[in-house]
Formats: structure tokens, sequence, C-alpha cells
């Protein structure tokens, strides 16, 4: 098949059915892979989407992209997003391929470590519990790992157990157990529950307390994926503006973001926009990601930037990002769902956690479009072209009169309902 390239020249203005076969010669997918990611057949059946989740009554569509451009450890990948927003493939890919020019993203991943909790409360003296648990550490590690014999199998399971003492509560006193489970190339979310299930009866005998609540976090800090990128000043240029004011310009976006909560949070949205939608692509649970993301961010105490941006010594600009990434290609949607199964081999991801390193990755880019676009002409611009081009479908038209009717609305820049139906008239009658 000879090396891969994602740095697809021209891919954007293909039509879709010739941009999916450029898809299928890049992995070597075969027809009923293709047919999932085209979506022109049912690939999902109301009778197994009725098995999915509660209460089916049908199916909603949204749109399945590629970025291209990506460069992840020497590796070139296409990555598959579904999304319904414009401007974000599009942005990461124009991310990717800036950052290729400084060689591409380089990553790294912790363990797939989670922690489940057990909530004990009417307990007498907090401390001599938390002494008693760790006491009998073994009996409930071994317990808990008979829950899952099959990651025990694979080289997973508890690994650990850890206590924290809340003296006070709006309720009073209560003692929280945490269980550290390595759930490999799982989320894991079945396996921890179930552990957590399992001991909390034995945490009862040995404190004499009552369990309530049994979950896992949804803050997977010991489950970090990493990327990195340095781009040259040359690769930021735009529009006749150099590099190095363009680098300048995204350097105070950046520290908007480090100091003001409220630009933070509009700033991780956009490193979310690239990682969310590699997420619903590959089944994963992407609203447990996002919310230990956002509790990641807030990790000091103060709300601030998931990613930092700083200037190296050749006046190159360097991203990097770290955040908790829980995901899996075992289990779930993943399984279930043909499109997942095919956006995981169009991938070429042999472990969570490499789909992990690429998620990062995708969210690093799409932050750096995000920063390039508002420090040059500005988020709106970029957004311009393909909103008219949704006004202008909301309105009727159809086959040319789409282009038509958002290319004169964006050279007005009045892109409004009322004025594609008075375009569209206009044009009707010529």
């Amino acid at each position: 098949m000879g090396t891969k390239n994602s740095r697809l020249q021209g891919f954007y203005n293909l039509p879709p059915l010739q941009r999916l076969e450029l898809v299928r010669s890049f992995d070597g997918l075969n027809e009923s892979d293709i047919q999932a990611l085209h979506g022109s057949s049912i690939t999902l059946t109301i009778d197994r989407a009725d098995k999915m989740i509660e209460n089916v009554i049908g199916m909603f569509n949204l749109p399945t992209g590629v970025a291209t451009n990506f460069q992840i450890n020497g590796r070139d990948v296409l990555i598959p997003m579904v999304v319904e927003e414009p401007s974000i493939v599009a942005g990461a890919s124009y991310a990717a391929r800036m950052v290729r020019a400084g060689g591409g993203f380089q990553t790294s991943s912790t363990e797939s470590l989670m922690i489940g909790q057990v909530q004990l409360v009417q307990v007498a003296d907090p401390e001599r519990v938390q002494e008693t648990i760790l006491a009998h550490r073994g009996d409930i590690l071994k317990l808990a790992n008979a829950q899952s014999r099959s990651l025990i199998a694979l080289g997973g399971g508890a690994r650990d157990v850890e206590v924290q003492t809340f003296p006070t509560s709006p309720m009073g006193p209560m003692v929280v157990v945490h269980l550290v489970v390595d759930c490999l190339d799982a989320m894991g979310a079945n396996a921890i529950n179930s552990m957590c299930e399992a001991i909390a009866p034995l945490l009862e005998m040995l404190t004499g307390g009552r369990a309530y609540l049994r979950i896992l976090s949804n803050l997977s800090d010991r489950r970090l994926a990493r990327a990195r990128a340095v781009v040259p000043p040359a690769a930021l240029e735009r529009n006749g503006i150099r590099g190095e004011e363009v680098a300048e310009g995204i350097m105070w976006a950046y520290s908007f973001a480090a100091v003001d909560p409220y630009r933070a949070t509009t700033h991780n949205k956009g490193i979310m926009n690239g990682i969310d939608p590699v997420l619903i692509a590959t089944g994963n649970d992407w609203r447990a990601v996002e919310a230990g993301a956002h509790a990641y961010a807030a990790r000091s105490g103060r709300y601030t930037s998931l990613s930092v941006w700083e200037r190296d010594e050749a006046g190159n600009l360097v991203g990097t990002l770290e955040m908790p990434l829980a995901v899996g290609i075992v289990g779930g949607a993943t399984k279930v769902h043909p499109t997942a199964q095919a956006a995981l081999k169009l991938l070429g991801v042999r472990s969570a956690r490499e789909l992990a390193e690429i998620c990062v990755c995708a969210g690093l880019a799409s932050n750096l479009a995000a920063m390039r676009a508002l420090a040059t002409e500005g988020i709106q611009c970029g957004h311009m072209g393909l909103h008219a081009r949704q006004i202008a479908l909301a309105a009727g038209a159809t086959g040319n009169l789409v282009d038509e009717v958002a290319r004169r609305m964006v050279e007005e820049r009045v892109i409004k309902p009322a004025r594609a139906e008075e375009l569209l008239t206009e044009l009707r009658g010529a």
C-alpha cells in the first residue's frame, strides 16, 4: 500500500464520494467499513438501537467528516469526526498542517487508571476507620478483582485502595474509599461499578458504617493523555500578516484564557470542539470526558486553560495539552455501532491509550485553529461561508442556488434568513 500520507491536497474541494474513496485507499477499508462511514445503508438498525437505550423511536444523523494532515509520533493519521458545527474539521485540518511543518505532534499517556468511590456514612471515628480499611487492603483488592476475571487475565484490575476522610459535610462526617483500577483498553465504568458494589458490604462490616454511593469518578486524573506541537513562524503567516505577529496574537489569546475563567471556559470549549467529534465517531462517552476535562481545568482551585502555549528560543510557537481522557476501544457502543467500528479501523489504533493520544492531538489542533482565527481575522469570518450555506438551505435553496445565495450573502455581509429568501426569489425569477 506504500507509505501513508494524511496530507491530502485538495481534499476539501472534492465531492463526498471521491473523498470516501481516498479514505478507503488510505487505510485499506473494506466495503462494509465504507458503507458504515458513508451512511448510505442503514448502519444502525432500529432493533440494535432499541437494545442500546430506552424508549427508542428512531435515529438522528450527524455529518461524518475526516480531519487531514495529522502526523502523530511520526505516523500519518486521518481522524474521523462526527459533528454538526461548521469550521471544526477544517480548522483542525489546517492547524495539523501548521504543526506538520514543525515535525508533527508528539504524544504520551499514563496507564489507564480509574477511580471507583464508595461513600461510608454513620462512622463514629473517621480516622480509626481509615486505619482499619487500609489494614484490610489485600482483602478488599481480592474481592474487587473477583468481579472481573477477564480484566485480571489481561493484566488489569484493581491496583490500590485509598481512603479520604471528610469530618464535615452538609449531612455530617463521611469516609470515602477510592478503588484504583487499571481498565486497560476499556473505558471501565461497568467493571468499576461492579467492583464498588461488591466491596461495599465488606467495608460496612469492617467499619460499622453504612455504604451509600458506589460508583466510578469521571475525574480520571490518573488516566492522562499529553500532546506537544511546535509551529514555526513561517507556518503561521496569513494574508500578509507575518508569522511572528500571528504568534504574538496567539500568545495574547492564550494569556487571556490563563488568567480569566470566563475566557478559559470558551477557550477550553474550543479544545473540546476537536475532541468530542472523535469520541462520538468512535462510540465513546464524550460527556464523561467533558466532565473530567473541566474538573481538571479547575484542579488548582481556579478554572483556567487546559492548554499551555509559549515561544521557544528559535521563535517557534510551542503548545502542550495534558488532560484526562478515559476512552475505550472495547465494550459499549464501540462494539455495537458499525460506524464506530469503522472509525476505529480508520484510525488504526491498537489500544485505548493510542486513541486518547489521537484525541488530545485533535483538541490541541482545534485550540490552535481557534486562537489563530481570533488573533487574525476573527472567528466569525471563518464560520461565515458555511453558515451562509446553512441559511440558504433553510430558505429552500437547492443545487447551484445554495452556493450562489450563500456567496451573495457573504459578499453583502448580511447572512440572514430574510435576505436568503429575497435572493432566492430574485435568482429564481431571473
